[in-house]
Formats: C-alpha cells, structure tokens, sequence
C-alpha cells in the first residue's frame, strides 16, 4: 500500500484534532468578544490576572496613603493572601518616599558613582552594570515598622511590611574590589536619587559579604516603587538599608549619621542591636485574622518564617495558645535571608482556641513570645506594650467557636 496514501482512520484522527484547533480558535475569539482594542492589545502585551482574583495592597492603618499632599506612605502586601515565598511584584509592600513622588528616572542617564576611600573612583552607567557577572538570590525585605498592635485586625495590617523576592544584580564585593577599598575604610555610606536623599551607613564587612546592586526583580526590570532603575539589597538588614534608586556609595572610615539612620538609632546598645537585623520571625497567614473557618474538621495551617540570622532551621506550632508546640513542616527550600512556608495538618474541633507559630534561625535563635520580650527588658505585659527595636515576637491568633479567626492581642 502506498504509504502517502490517506486512510480513513488518519483522515477522522486529522478532522478531529483540526476541529479541536477551530474550537480552541473560537474560545480565544470568545474571550475578548466585545473587548476594546486597546485593552486586547494591553492583554497581549504584557498580560493581566483573573477578574475573580482581587487580592491588593492597602495603606498602614495609622496613616491614610496617599497623604495630604499626594504622598504614598507604607502600603501592606497582602500576606493573607500570598502562596509560596515570591511576592509577586505589583504586591510588595511599599515604604514611604522621602520628599517626593516616586522618581521617573530615564536608566540611560542614570549613574552609579564609587568614591571615597577607594584607589580607582568609579562611575557606571546602567549598561555597563549589566555587561558584568551577576547573581539572582531570593531575600526578603522588611521594614521596622512591621509591628502588630492589638487595634490590627489581619495579617496584612499586622505582618505586612514584609515581603520576598527574587533579585538580580551585580554583587557589591565585585564592584568595590574592583575599585579598591583603601587600608582604614569601615563603613560604606550609600545614597538614592531621592529629592530628599536617602542614605545609609552599612558596615562594610557585610557590604564585602553579601551584598548587591541589584537592577531586576522577580525576572524583570525593577518596578519604579521598588527603585528602578537600580537598587542595593542588603539581606537580612531592616528595609531603610535597601537603598533605591542607588546613585552613589561612598567608602568612608566610620559610621555617618545620615537622613535614613536618625530615628532609628537608639542609646541603648541592647536597643540599638535589634534595629539592624531582622528576627527571627515567622507569622500564620491561614487561619489569621479576618478569616472565617466554614466548621470543624480538616484544616492546613499554613505560614511564613523568615530571620536575618540567615536560614530557618526549624518552626513549631501551638494550638493551645503556646502551652504545647508541635513540629510544622517547611513546605518551601530554607534559603538564607528568605520567606520561608511552612504548614502543619490540623484536625479542629470546633472550639474555641488560639493559634501561634515560633521559628528558630540556623544561629538556634528561637522566636520569643511577647510575654518573654517583655520580662526581657522588665516592663509590665498589657495590650499596649510596644516591643522595643524590631518586634519579632510570637503572633496569636484566636478562633472563635463560630469559626471566625480574630487577633489574640486584642
């Protein structure tokens, strides 16, 4: 038989699959029947997530964003929301703009000076950064600021000043090698293009360890919230150290008290050392406030944990209200300086009851509870206690009997 010849099964299993086509064809047309051009054109060019998905950011209960004078203070990334570690980039959390709306800044101007106690000063434009090895590591970024309160009703408005991506970029080591840190230098002062400049003064061993200017984000350019065109990360640091719209670092012999650093530096040297670096910490995103369970039965408690102690070790979860601990799972890899998901089978019966996790950091740090943090620095516990430097203290959560899940500060 001629092999080229068709036969009637070949021909049916042809007809089938192109009337497949037809009909995927038809759906697609479907889809964007009725559509405006624009937005078919806006769909395909860059892309947009369901209509029945509505999670968003919102502002810090304490202060309305935009302010009075159009300024966008902290927004909260919803974490009650959140799956896995990334925090997909339209929903990171925001921190306040010093001075200014958001810089439009064109990367085709755009520099990045290294000067100071260097043997070769520097001046880099954005693609000759990107013409030099670089790396892309997932850290998390969080702001001092991330405190919960007993007035808080979600996750969102207790945890959410925290959120985890990935990042790319040139590491810092690689640049200031290659200009040449001078004999004496301790300290490196690194400066945005904000109208009111911001600026940190880091230690410049971990400038040398870890660090890096960073221009992509989640797999692209960085957003102009987050710094674009150019950014330093400095993992495990508070967030006011994650310079945007880096301009300039400069190697210096000692610590300068810049813009940034007043209001967060504190006499007391035990204060002063929980400012720097972040946890360990770790919060319950489901069930957390706000949320409602639909009855008793299976349920998979699910969280996050993060330290700028490095990796999570280990996390616990109570469901008695910290009397007994049981070992959660680590449902995503333990990277250093990163989100971390965790989760733990929970079979509820129907009573009242509340929900807390602790995490302990490859340091052995372990999470402390309020009550401990309190006894710690010898001040009375009550619902207004405010922990001093970074509150990285255990969060309750309290199911209600009808399955409603509330803060445990209140």
């Amino acid at each position: 038989m001629d092999s080229k010849k068709p036969n009637r099964r070949g021909f049916l299993r042809g007809s089938a699959a192109l009337a497949g086509l037809a009909g995927g064809a038809k759906v697609a047309k479907s889809q964007t029947q009725g559509m405006p051009q624009k937005k078919i054109d806006d769909l395909i060019a860059y892309g947009e997530r369901s209509r029945f998905v509505n999670s968003i950011r919102v502002p810090v209960a304490e202060r309305h964003s935009p302010d009075e004078f159009g300024l966008t203070f902290h927004v909260l990334t919803p974490l009650q929301d959140s799956s896995g570690i990334i925090t997909p980039s339209s929903l990171f959390y925001t921190a306040t703009h010093r001075g200014s709306f958001v810089p439009d800044i064109d990367p085709k101007e755009h520099r990045l000076m290294i000067h100071g106690m260097v043997d070769r000063p520097l001046i880099f434009t954005m693609d000759e950064l990107k013409r030099l090895p670089y790396v892309s590591r997932i850290h998390f970024i969080e702001c001092l600021g991330n405190r919960a309160r007993p007035t808080h009703k979600t996750v969102q408005e207790t945890h959410g000043l925290t959120s985890c991506a990935e990042w790319t970029g040139v590491p810092l080591p690689l640049l200031l090698k290659e200009a040449g840190v001078q004999s004496g230098a301790s300290w490196i002062v690194a400066e945005g293009a904000e109208e009111v400049k911001g600026a940190s003064s880091i230690p410049l061993g971990k400038a040398m360890d870890d660090c890096a200017v960073c221009y992509a984000m989640n797999g692209e350019p960085l957003r102009p919230q987050q710094g674009f065109p150019l950014r330093l990360m400095v993992p495990g640091f508070e967030g006011i150290y994650q310079i945007k719209y880096l301009r300039r670092i400069k190697v210096v012999d000692r610590y300068y008290m810049t813009y940034d650093d007043y209001g967060h530096i504190n006499p007391d040297p035990k204060v002063a050392a929980l400012t720097h670096e972040i946890g360990p910490k770790s919060v319950i995103t489901f069930p957390s406030g706000g949320q409602q369970l639909s009855g008793p039965g299976f349920y998979e408690i699910s969280g996050l944990a993060w330290s700028g102690g490095g990796a999570i070790k280990s996390v616990e979860i109570s469901t008695d209200g910290g009397k007994s601990w049981k070992a959660a799972e680590l449902r995503s890899p333990a990277l250093p300086m990163a989100h971390t998901r965790f989760g733990l089978h929970w079979n509820w019966n129907g009573q009242e009851c509340t929900l807390m996790s602790r995490c302990t950091d490859q340091l052995g740090t372990v999470q402390p509870t309020r009550a401990e943090v309190a006894k710690y620095w010898n001040q009375p516990l009550n619902k207004d206690y405010r922990v001093p430097g970074a509150d990285n203290s255990v969060q309750p959560w309290r199911v209600a009997a009808d399955g409603s899940v509330h803060n445990g500060l209140a």
